[in-house]
């Protein structure tokens, strides 16, 4: 598909601010704000994503230096609670100290080097080294060496834990290696503006998935950091997203992509033309809004793609043929449409398009609403339709993706340790506190590994069918980047202008 060239790097189709205009509640100043954006850099080398020396260079000059979310203060609740932070190479104790205090100290013994903890514990009164029995107090002074007579220079003032700087936001515990490190505070920056609505102090972690992945942190990451993919990854989207007419800002280590829902995607704005789908549901049935091509659920593992001229094949999610003249098909919809379902998705079942734009979204707000009433009283009625129903989804540099007002997903990616080309991606959701109620215990981590598909989480409900068509690009694209000609990737002006933001801001501390 070639488009006409519009003569800006803008698509098509409503700007998110004249949609804004249509919203039926008073929005906040922060949705109203947009970003200039620097259009540099447009090509990034591909060895930042697998070199052993650019990973060892961001361990010392990132890691070692930029502030980074460690936990939920929920995890730890009470003195004495501590829990393991894993950083690429490096380790962290963080421990909660006082009533309102949190500590974090270097993940190993003094003696001989060996990690102090290995899991989470709760109600330390000390640190003790399983190896020696060195062992110090929950402030980090030394307090027992067996046989100390042995040690004559070992002393509090020397072998004590040296702290690790800690500040908070939003009920997260972050930490950071490098003594001289700005606060918290001025390193984030008007960061609380875009949360007024609903602040992360005010939620709980109610999931949190942990899932490992054959691909460099960054790659993963930028995956969930720009909506120019839908068309090719998640095409089912295109019906009620605007994605290539998303806005993106950036704020000194904030950047933010918003993506409106309700609409119909630019893309096919021409086809859809106010007039519903009624062949096409979620999990089931989809016809392509663009070729016109009709993929039908078999079966788990089985899907029947009809095209337009009337020919016919069958294939597994790998779009691999198994029955009749066709032999190839999209991988991202037989992915979909063929992998595997709940009973609740089988039965789901809508028509797309057939509310013009600004009824659509009023009334996705309107259930929204009522689906949140219970958890936040009448205060739900003063929430614009726009943070209610749309993807305004957040990055704050380095490594955490948290999403606006009241979508509750918050993603983390971390190197999955010293290996370059392999990363953990951290799915939570932080739901509101329900009014009047204690906070909820936080959830534990679920991990998946390598090999275990995201729909293994059930609690992601229809979320892990998005990752898991990600998931079929990402380990691609480790594997295809050794071989792009002139090794040097390239970005999109606008709609990549999250990646760029990042690698500009990741340069700047890596010089």
């Amino acid at each position: 598909m070639v488009e006409t060239l519009t003569g800006t790097n803008r698509s098509r189709g409503l700007s998110y601010q004249e949609l804004l205009k249509t919203d039926s509640k008073s929005v906040p100043a922060s949705l109203k704000k947009e970003s200039a954006l620097d259009h540099t850099p447009l090509s990034i080398d591909v060895e930042r994503y697998y070199s052993r020396e650019f990973h060892d260079l961001e361990v010392e000059k990132l890691w070692r230096r930029v502030w980074q979310l460690a936990c939920h203060e929920d995890e730890i609740p009470e003195v004495g609670d501590a829990l393991v932070y894993d950083i690429a190479s490096l380790s962290f104790i963080v421990v909660k100290t006082g009533e309102d205090e949190f500590s974090a100290y270097p993940n190993a013994c003094r003696h001989m080097g060996r990690r102090l903890l290995d899991c989470p514990k709760k109600g330390l009164t000390n640190f003790r080294c399983p190896f020696h029995g060195w062992s110090w107090k929950l402030d980090g002074t030394l307090k027992e060496v067996p046989c100390h007579w042995d040690f004559p220079n070992v002393t509090e003032e020397t072998h004590s834990l040296p702290k690790v700087k800690t500040g908070r936001w939003g009920g997260f515990v972050f930490i950071n290696p490098d003594p001289d490190a700005q606060p918290l505070k001025e390193f984030l920056g008007d960061i609380d503006e875009h949360w007024t609505t609903l602040p992360f102090e005010r939620r709980y972690k109610a999931v949190h998935v942990a899932k490992k992945l054959p691909c460099n942190w960054k790659i993963a990451q930028e995956a969930f950091m720009e909506s120019y993919h839908v068309i090719a990854t998640h095409p089912t989207l295109l019906y009620e997203m605007g994605d290539a007419n998303s806005q993106y800002d950036a704020f000194g280590v904030l950047s933010r992509a918003i993506s409106a829902q309700g609409i119909a995607s630019p893309h096919i704005e021409a086809e859809l033309a106010g007039e519903p789908f009624d062949d096409t549901t979620p999990f089931t049935v989809y016809r392509h809004p663009i070729t016109g091509d009709l993929y039908e659920r078999l079966s788990e593992g089985r899907i029947r793609l009809t095209k337009a001229d009337g020919r016919v094949g069958v294939f597994n999610a790998q779009a691999e043929p198994l029955e009749g003249e066709l032999k190839n098909a999209d991988l991202h919809i037989c992915n979909w449409f063929a992998g595997r379902l709940t009973p609740d998705m089988e039965a789901a079942s809508h028509a797309f398009g057939a509310l013009p734009v600004v009824e659509a979204r009023a009334s996705r707000a309107a259930a929204k609403r009522e689906q949140l009433r219970p958890l936040m009283g009448d205060e739900i009625d003063r929430v614009c339709d726009a943070e209610l129903v749309d993807s305004i989804y957040y990055s704050i540099f380095p490594n955490i993706s948290p999403w606006g007002c009241y979508n509750p997903i918050f993603y983390r990616f971390r190197p999955d340790g010293d290996n370059p080309e392999q990363c953990i991606h951290e799915i939570m959701f932080m739901l509101p506190v329900p009014k009047g109620q204690d906070r909820p215990k936080p959830a534990s981590i679920h991990w998946l590994g390598l090999n275990d598909d995201y729909m293994e989480a059930p609690e992601l409900g229809s979320l892990a069918k998005v990752f898991n068509q990600d998931n079929l690009n990402l380990p691609a694209v480790q594997l295809g980047l050794r071989n792009v000609p002139g090794g040097k990737i390239m970005l999109a002006e606008y709609q990549e202008a999250k990646i760029r933001h990042f690698h500009a801001t990741l340069d700047d501390w890596l010089d």
